[in-house]
């Protein structure tokens, strides 16, 4: 079933919906019809119907799904209501904004939700409408081909645009929304429910200082941003970074400290345990519990994910039916997988479920070498200690073997001592700070959550001193993207070797083995230059080694080329303000339009730009264009002016600009990347490759708009309309 809704979000051209749905039916009711025949083709009917009815979901999913992305970047005026809202620094929010209106200019696509980021002035409440200046955005694509597209995470969670506030957005009197009605009761109760979580985040930082106090408000509340980057990277680098997310881990330590210690409270009462069924009652706490959990942590799709698994496991026990076993986690997928399959090509769902899988079913293998073994003589006590520490251990190795290839496949990145990091800080995690935190929450509405918060709070200390220590070891081991094939084999292989009971299972080992070989033996090579989608970012490879056109270029988009092509470092380029060419006199009559550089002065000005240049560096006249040769005797010019772009054209071999040209090609036959022919294809990486025309291979990072989270892009707001590939126009001369 996640195959198949993996296949459908991977197809460029997809089946629809209703076709998906005939042809599951007609599976359906063939595999009924064998079901009294069991065989291998009765296995290959299931098969194929669950195939389908993954596509179908997906599709579904796809069909419901309206969210508008905005399509090019615009500065405008919005009025908007605040859904909720994080802190993101000091005196900075980040907003989630229900738009209401723009203007200046009115947008014809208007998204219905969109984050906004605002530093300084009075923070503006959740419920209360801000109208302000803002440049948006719409989400990015991937950085590179292969990698994660945030238009298609941003879609499925109904994010339309991403921006900044310039300046403080003003509070606007408005009405009070009419509650009557269903749709503003729920409007209500999910702004209280922002509300409630805002403060008691806000409880939590102001009892705990510092990063602890942040990291403490993000395990409750899943509010990471006011967290330092320090501290991020630390618990990257150490192998802790899950810890922040509201995932299995945290809810199951929370369901569990409240299950054991309710029916360990109950136990105590005499006779009561023979009277009544102690362990469903606690069962029924912790349930009422996660349910409060999710709640309170915002509704992230991990929380969900994670809280649909915990209560299936919870309610196992309400029918005396093992809580842990390989069937809940498969009925916990199934039922994701119905109502969000969007969620199956995340790192999340992935990384989740086969952590999961792995310890349940290295839990009955445990469980089954000590049955198989009986119980030995000695000190009970050593015995306990040995037995915790081995429990500890085994679940450290699993959990973080089991989710390694997942982490190259999606971060390009492993932490290099990430086993050790978690050995040392979960114990500390799972008997200090979540039974702490745990109980800080039942007890913050009698005012009395002081003491466990401070306790919770030496517990983070503790915490992110072992991530700062193990982090100072070394930090990530950048792998590189993973090939599709090595990652299927792998990931395969740990499926066999966990749901197979016999010796067969080691077979999973031997898929493994060959997905390792596979992911060795695959070529290195990297491009020789890479372009970000908006224009405004280029590098040239070289080895380890990324000389980009910015001296400080953007983290989230370079941090991605750097794990993705694993490279050490990052060359800034040459600064050559004494080529700048001066502004030509404005004519009387050109009052917007400003004049033409000279074309005998720029091109004088380019020639030196790249004559005096190094090789493989890029030198850059601050504010009008940067130049360099690559090894292969590329000229290749990012131009920031657009007046320049001709000139760029005439004499170099690849031009890259953010600018929108009237013409889409050069006359002399370079390669033009423009801000239009960026919006189709995204990143794109040129490599060398004699077989090619002009010995350029170009990889795009999308390949075609068809699909509802790439379409923004083909959209045309000057028309109102949707256009097809631009008319090949040639550079005047």
């Amino acid at each position: 079933m996640a195959l198949g809704a993996i296949l459908w979000f991977s197809a460029r051209d997809p089946p629809s919906m209703v076709t998906l749905a005939v042809l599951a039916c007609v599976f359906c009711i063939a595999s009924v019809a064998l079901h009294a025949r069991p065989g291998l083709l009765s296995l290959a009917l299931i098969a194929a119907t669950f195939l389908l009815l993954g596509a179908a979901f997906a599709a579904f999913e796809t069909a419901r799904t309206t969210t508008i992305l905005l399509d090019s970047p615009v500065t405008t005026t919005l009025t908007g209501r605040i859904v909720s809202r994080e802190i993101t620094g000091k005196n900075a929010y980040r907003y989630v904004v229900a738009l209401q209106s723009t203007e200046a200019p009115v947008l014809r696509r208007p998204p219905a939700t969109l984050t906004l980021t605002v530093r300084g002035g009075r923070p503006a409440r959740v419920g209360e409408t801000i109208k302000g200046r803002a440049r948006l955005s719409p989400p990015s694509g991937p950085a590179l081909a292969g990698l994660n597209d945030f238009g298609f995470d941003s879609f499925f969670k109904g994010i339309g645009a991403v921006g900044y506030a310039l300046g403080n957005p003003q509070v606007v009197a408005t009405p009070v929304p009419d509650r009557a009605g269903r749709g503003g009761s729920i409007e209500a109760a999910w702004q209280g429910l922002a509300i409630w979580r805002e403060a008691i985040g806000i409880r939590i930082r102001a009892t705990i200082p510092g990063d602890a106090g942040a990291i403490g408000a993000a395990l409750v509340t899943a509010e990471e941003r006011a967290i330092g980057d320090d501290s991020i990277t630390a618990l990257r680098n150490s192998g802790l970074g899950h810890v922040l997310a509201i995932s299995g881990m945290n809810m199951v330590l929370a369901a569990g400290t409240l299950l054991v210690g309710l029916r360990t409270g109950l136990s105590l009462v005499p006779g009561l345990a023979h009277r009544v069924p102690i362990k469903k009652i606690a069962a029924a706490g912790a349930l009422a519990m996660v349910c409060f959990y999710i709640l309170i942590s915002g509704g992230a799709v991990s929380a969900v994910r994670s809280w649909i698994m915990i209560v299936i496991m919870l309610v196992a026990v309400f029918f005396d039916r093992p809580s842990i076993s390989l069937r809940n986690v498969a009925v916990a997928a199934l039922v994701i997988l119905a109502v969000d399959p969007s969620s199956v090509s995340g790192p999340g769902f992935q990384m989740s479920f086969a952590a999961t899988l792995a310890l349940v079913a290295g839990y009955a293998r445990w469980r089954q070498r000590k049955v198989k073994g009986g119980r030995r003589g000695g000190n009970e006590i050593l015995a306990g200690v040995r037995s915790f520490l081995a429990g500890l251990f085994l679940s450290s190795l699993m959990g973080g073997v089991s989710t390694m290839v997942y982490s190259a496949a999606h971060f390009n990145q492993l932490p290099a001592y990430g086993l050790l990091g978690n050995m040392l800080a979960m114990p500390v995690i799972g008997i200090v700070v979540m039974p702490a935190g745990l109980i800080a929450m039942l007890l913050m509405p009698l005012g009395l959550d002081t003491l466990p918060l401070i306790v919770m709070g030496y517990g983070l200390e503790v915490m992110m001193a072992v991530a700062r220590f193990v982090s100072s070891l070394g930090g990530q081991i950048f792998t590189g993207r993973l090939p599709p094939s090595a990652f299927a084999l792998i990931a395969i292989g740990g499926l066999v070797l966990c749901l197979l009971r016999t010796w067969l299972a080691l077979a999973g080992l031997g898929l493994v083995a060959a997905g390792l070989c596979v992911a060795g033996l695959a070529s290195s090579e990297r491009p020789v230059l890479v372009i970000a989608e908006d224009g405004r970012l280029a590098a040239i490879i070289e080895g380890g080694a990324g000389a980009s056109n910015r001296s400080r270029p953007p983290a989230l988009i370079y941090g991605q080329w750097t794990r993705a092509l694993r490279l050490d470092r990052h060359v800034a380029p040459i600064v050559r303000a004494d080529l700048a060419l001066p502004e030509p006199p404005a004519r009387a009559s050109e009052t917007r339009k400003r004049p033409p550089f000279a074309p005998g002065a720029a091109a004088a000005s380019l020639q030196r730009l790249v004559a005096e240049g190094t090789r493989d560096r890029f030198s850059c006249v601050p504010g009008q264009w940067c130049a360099t040769t690559s090894r292969d005797g590329w000229v290749i010019v990012t131009v920031e002016d657009r007046r320049l772009i001709g000139v760029a054209c005439d004499r170099a071999d690849i031009v890259v600009t953010s600018a929108s040209p009237a013409f889409t090609t050069c006359r002399s036959g370079a390669m033009l990347a423009s801000g239009p022919s960026l919006r189709r294809t995204g990143a794109l990486e040129v490599y060398a490759d004699p077989k090619a025309p002009d010995g350029r291979r170009i990889v795009p990072a999308m390949n075609g708009l068809t699909r509802p989270w790439q379409r923004h892009r083909a959209y045309d707001w000057r028309q109102d309309r949707y256009s097809e590939a631009p008319t090949e126009s040639v550079a005047p001369t």
